[in-house]
């Protein structure tokens, strides 16, 4: 038997640490010990019972899509060995499949039908070990052991910049240089991250004026403001990671002609923002300025994630995750505490 943090979707209150037999690995299928599972907002939101659903027939989802592991047994015929450290992938893709997902862009699903480990129909990474098709997997230097659990959310961002990138392509005459993003979490700071290491002038928003998030962004020689409207920077793009109505309406004026906004956040509450649409149509139409959303992942965005954390300096990337929580004491991590960047559960202490 092994220990597995699992939820019923639906039902606050229901996390739980619990115990499920230990998984048998399929034919293409790894065996890996599990050594770290990141927490983020998604978490926070199946927890709370807004979101989640597990796998077909069952009641239970156990959590966790952000994972490192070191691999325990490979199939025949892998390019793997065991003790290497490895990241899945959240989403599969669906079993029809749509276009996208058969050209391997299942971060691009066109039905829904997709699954998604720790988050929709399929049971996450958050277990003392796990199976995992190596198709799914990426190898992970041992370099970046302490700091590979990054991995999954910066994926979320080299896709975003990668949509930015095709957009700004349209621009002939010029290459834009000035980029904002907006929240200065785990995403917003490897957004920040992947603007610098491209050569742009960068500057970071967020609403805490001191503590690690403003030293963060200011090592990776990015500028820092808690107020757009002291903004110095006009920007020609953002990568939008707070998810908060009013902030994207902010950005929005602010926004360079020509500029690209790319939604990279997810809204939680239910805060209502006026918005005039045709205000929003005519901004958009006159400035030529492009507002797109961005979700999810496919291997080349994990790669290209894998090489810019590898370019990046190890110390900050390990300063970025500012609490270690052991499995056993798992409601501590989902708890917010003051200081906060990116919290781990460190399942191999």
């Amino acid at each position: 038997m092994m220990r597995a943090l699992s939820v019923e979707p639906g039902e606050r209150s229901s996390l739980a640490l619990i115990e499920k037999p230990e998984p048998e690995p399929g034919p293409g299928e790894l065996l890996v010990k599990t050594l770290a599972i990141g927490v983020c907002g998604t978490d926070r939101e199946i927890i709370e019972g807004g979101h989640g659903e597990p796998p077909p027939g069952e009641k239970c989802l156990v959590l966790g899509h952000e994972s490192l592991g070191a691999v325990m047994r490979v199939p025949d015929g892998s390019k793997l060995q065991l003790g290497d450290l490895v990241v899945g992938f959240v989403r599969r893709p669906d079993p029809v499949p749509c276009a996208s997902c058969a050209a391997g862009e299942w971060d691009m699903c066109q039905n829904g039908r997709y699954t998604e480990r720790g988050i929709k129909a399929a049971h996450g990474y958050a277990s003392d070990c796990f199976t995992l098709e190596e198709r799914y997997a990426i190898h992970v230097p041992a370099k970046l052991r302490q700091a590979g659990i990054l991995l999954e959310p910066a994926s979320i961002v080299a896709k975003a910049w990668e949509q930015v990138d095709s957009i700004c392509a349209r621009l002939h005459a010029y290459e834009p240089r000035r980029t904002l993003i907006t929240g200065a979490g785990p995403v917003g700071l490897l957004a920040a991250l992947l603007a610098v290491q491209r050569g742009h002038e960068v500057c970071v928003f967020d609403r805490e004026a001191s503590g690690p998030k403003p030293l963060l962004v200011r090592q990776l020689g990015a500028s820092y403001c808690t107020s757009l409207s002291s903004l110095r920077l006009e920007p020609e793009m953002v990568i939008e990671c707070t998810g908060a109505g009013e902030v994207v309406l902010e950005v929005l004026r602010v926004l360079a002609r020509n500029g690209v906004v790319c939604l990279a956040g997810l809204s939680s509450g239910k805060r209502v923002v006026e918005l005039a649409a045709s205000t929003l149509n005519d901004r958009l139409v006159l400035e030529n300025e492009v507002l797109l959303g961005s979700v999810n992942a496919n291997r080349r965005h994990y790669a290209a994630a894998l090489a810019a954390l590898e370019r990046a300096p190890l110390d900050w990337l390990e300063r970025m995750i500012t609490r270690r929580v052991p499995a056993e004491r798992f409601s501590q991590a989902f708890r917010h505490e003051p200081g906060d960047v990116k919290v781990v559960l460190d399942w191999a202490a």
